[in-house]
């Protein structure tokens, strides 16, 4: 396993993931922001209304995004900004992403603060081929405030979804099925563990003749946790 985490880390170091399919001829950018009633992430849950704003540019394939979330109802939630930069070729993608949370191994919480015994940071790389009928994508962190295995040893924590996206009812709908493969404090699972299953759907609600908002409703569990969430949110973007 360790072998195998070695060789995607040194192909994707340099990438990230990118769900187009299809690359651009000139260098696009996009803005946006969600809102959603809960900030659910691969199963867990990591706050209450939050406000997720996002900005990119892509280039013939090549992506660099920022994201954000940050409570709305509680001051107390996660504040969390990641850097991902991305490359996309027909189906296959590789990417890495820079998490960084406002709790961490940081007791100042320190955004320029990068040495292994005191950041908030977490690298996250990640591989995975989209089939059009269904998505396959691993994610294994490779540095900074991973978790630890059951030995104590950096646990290059990771995570393995499918999902297969469809149309029902005039809604765009998508189902995910995610799992960590192994035992890792960063999950906070002992064992192969079931972490995720969710099935979200999604529509365009008209305003007016010439205006139209996204919005997206999602029900979701954690099989290991045994805990069940229901999340609806809204996408404001030019």
């Amino acid at each position: 396993m360790k072998k195998i985490i070695a060789i995607i880390a040194a192909v994707v170091l340099p990438f990230t993931s990118l769900t187009s399919a299809r690359a651009q001829d000139k260098l696009e950018a996009s803005v946006g922001a969600d809102f959603v009633s809960r900030y659910i992430w691969r199963g867990f849950d990591l706050g209450g209304v939050s406000f997720q704003p996002t900005l990119g540019l892509g280039w013939k394939g090549l992506s660099l995004s920022a994201w954000g979330s940050v409570g709305i109802a509680n001051p107390a939630d996660t504040k969390e900004f990641d850097l991902t930069l991305s490359y996309t070729i027909g189906g296959f993608n590789i990417g890495v992403t820079d998490y960084w949370f406002d709790a961490g191994l940081d007791p100042l919480n320190r955004y320029f603060m990068y040495r292994s015994d005191c950041t908030n940071h977490v690298f996250e790389a990640n591989i995975g081929y989209d089939f059009g009928f269904a998505a396959i994508q691993w994610y294994t962190n490779f540095a900074g405030n991973d978790g630890v295995n059951p030995a104590g040893k950096r646990a290059f924590s990771s995570y393995l979804e499918l999902s297969a996206p469809f149309t029902l009812g005039g809604a765009d709908w998508s189902a995910a099925v995610g799992v960590v493969p192994f035992a890792t404090d960063f999950y906070g699972t002992e064992k192969f563990a079931l972490v995720n299953l969710s099935l979200t759907a999604s529509k365009e609600i008209a305003i007016t003749d010439s205006f139209s908002i996204p919005v997206f409703a999602q029900v979701a569990a954690n099989p290991y946790s045994r805990e069940a969430f229901f999340v609806i949110g809204f996408t404001l973007q030019p």
